[in-house]
């Protein structure tokens, strides 16, 4: 397990207990490690890369396409990576929309740094990237998931069966989803000591 770093990082914005920034190449050993620990948390909800390798791949898709942007979810009191939150099939023009994926290590679950994360992103997407609607689709037994979507405001609109394959089956998902007009940010966004915002389109 890497060290925490002492710096600061460049978070594109902060709230009370952490920052989101850009995934970097030097965060693989803390993600990959994060992520081997977390394989029980995460079950057949999700897959993160649990390999140097994979994670390049990962992080680079997630660079190098116009339709996706990751985040890092740290604490601010250590650096340290306690999740990520990305945004997928972001489509422009009349839509303006992307659709979220996210996941919390396990040494983070269950203590609300995932849902600042959350929040900061939501925010960062309906300002600095000028979106109009974000989405989760999320399996219906995900209470967790659930939970977190419900508490910031996304609404329930729909169901659709077989959606994504996953773990080696088809799965049931349930839509959620909120517009930049109807969020309520749970915390301002501070960005007064950031580094400066990236726009992954430009």
């Amino acid at each position: 397990m890497s060290e925490p770093r002492t710096s600061p990082a460049p978070y594109l914005a902060e709230g009370p207990r952490v920052g989101i920034r850009p995934f970097r190449r030097e965060d693989a050993a803390e993600f990959t490690a994060r992520a081997r620990e977390s394989r029980a948390l995460h079950g057949r909800w999700l897959t993160a890369p649990e390999t140097v390798e994979a994670f390049h791949g990962y992080a680079g898709a997630l660079a190098g396409s116009p339709s996706r942007v990751g985040f890092l979810v740290c604490t601010r009191d250590d650096g340290g990576i306690a999740g990520f939150v990305n945004i997928n099939n972001i489509v422009e023009g009349a839509f303006q929309c992307g659709a979220l994926g996210y996941g919390a290590f396990a040494h983070a679950a269950g203590r609300g740094l995932l849902s600042e994360g959350l929040d900061l992103v939501v925010q960062h997407a309906f300002g600095r990237l000028g979106l109009h609607r974000l989405e989760a689709n999320i399996q219906p037994g995900n209470e967790a998931s659930l939970a977190l979507v419900r508490r910031a405001g996304f609404r329930y609109e729909g169901y659709s069966p077989d959606f994504l394959f996953l773990a080696g089956a088809w799965r049931d998902h349930e839509r959620w989803a909120v517009t930049a007009p109807e969020y309520r940010p749970q915390n301002p966004l501070r960005t007064g000591e950031s580094a400066p915002q990236h726009d992954p389109h430009e």
